[in-house]
């Protein structure tokens, strides 16, 4: 669905993180439809390089972009050089989706640099060039502050990730101050779930992961007792968050979600409705940080980027299922 009238023709917009998850569904929704702008991917692309925990450090894979045809530029935004090679574009709009999004990495330092310090140089080049700048903050800045979540309440983060996420959005606040020109929106995900997330692994949606489980061991493994509840939230509601942000006249920061809270167990019967009977066998949680219950507060969204959620959990998961149908089928997961 084509979100904004304005055809961009001749508009230069730079996706950072391109090839990523929802990266690469901004791509091409703009191949789609937004032919006439010229649309720049900068990604790192996938290497062999790992953190501590086993997880790639890069998420971004070329299959996520077959069918785009706009330019591709390999860089890392944590090198001075490879944004450099972003000088000689005046861009109108960059989409900042590059990060450590992996919430179990416990590297402080490489989070904060990646998240953090990179953004800023991405706001020094919006000075520079007068770019918009949308860009991904997380829910993870509310930590398991009691939920609903709202914009300015509750910001507790628990992880280095959700602090890397709430000290992106403070640099956002004091930009806009230093440069009340600029146009800055950034958008706090819940839990997004939908096409092209295959590569991120283990740190997919739980979405995917239950499904992949539930085709392949005809078994699904919940943490006790699988009522933990999370505002699940369709990708292509997030695409169009991101393009009706670059309509909105006032910036800011901007939670979005389903507006609604799931439980696990509402995602396993969902799927026993399409997929038939499976065991599900409830385990520990391992971890010492798990958020209980994250829902999103979207007044602010509705109002001021026209956001409407157009997908429940129900029909989201119905859309998706035969993508895990042929993940699974191919043998496409990555662990």
């Amino acid at each position: 669905m084509q979100y904004i009238n304005d055809t961009l023709k001749g508009k230069k917009i730079l996706i950072t993180g391109g090839a990523g998850f929802i990266g690469s569904n901004l791509a091409l929704y703009f191949q789609k439809y937004h032919k006439e702008a010229q649309v720049v991917v900068f990604d790192c692309f996938r290497s062999e390089e790992r953190f501590s925990n086993g997880h790639f450090k890069s998420l971004g894979h070329f299959k996520n972009l077959l069918g785009f045809s706009g330019e591709v530029i390999v860089g890392d935004i944590t090198k001075k050089r490879d944004l450099e090679r972003l000088e000689s574009y005046d861009f109108d709009y960059i989409f900042h989706e590059a990060a450590i999004s992996d919430t179990t990495v416990l590297n402080q330092e490489s989070i904060l640099r990646a998240n953090v310090n990179a953004y800023k140089d991405l706001l020094d080049l919006c000075v520079r060039k007068g770019s918009q700048m949308i860009y991904a903050s997380s829910a993870g800045v509310y930590g398991n502050s009691p939920a609903p979540n709202s914009i300015g309440s509750g910001e507790i983060p628990e992880n280095a990730y959700g602090f890397s996420k709430l000290m992106m959005d403070s640099l956002t606040l004091q930009y806009l101050q230093k440069f009340p020109h600029l146009k800055i929106v950034g958008l706090r995900y819940f839990n997004v779930y939908g096409e092209n997330e295959v590569y991120k692994g283990k740190t997919s949606s739980m979405v995917l992961q239950l499904g992949l489980q539930a085709l392949r061991d005809k078994k699904v493994r919940l943490f006790k007792m699988g009522e933990q509840k999370r505002d699940f939230v369709y990708i292509q509601d997030v695409i169009q968050a991101n393009i009706k942000a670059m309509e909105s006249k006032k910036s800011g920061i901007y939670n979005v979600g389903s507006g609604k809270a799931r439980s696990y167990n509402d995602i396993v019967a969902l799927l026993k409705q399409d997929l038939g009977e499976f065991e599900v066998e409830f385990i520990e949680n391992p971890y010492g940080f798990f958020q209980a219950h994250t829902e999103a507060n979207i007044i602010l969204t509705k109002e001021f980027l026209d956001y409407t959620p157009r997908f429940s959990l129900e029909v989201g998961i119905k859309n998706y299922l035969s993508t895990i149908k042929s993940i699974h089928a191919q043998g496409l997961w990555e662990s």
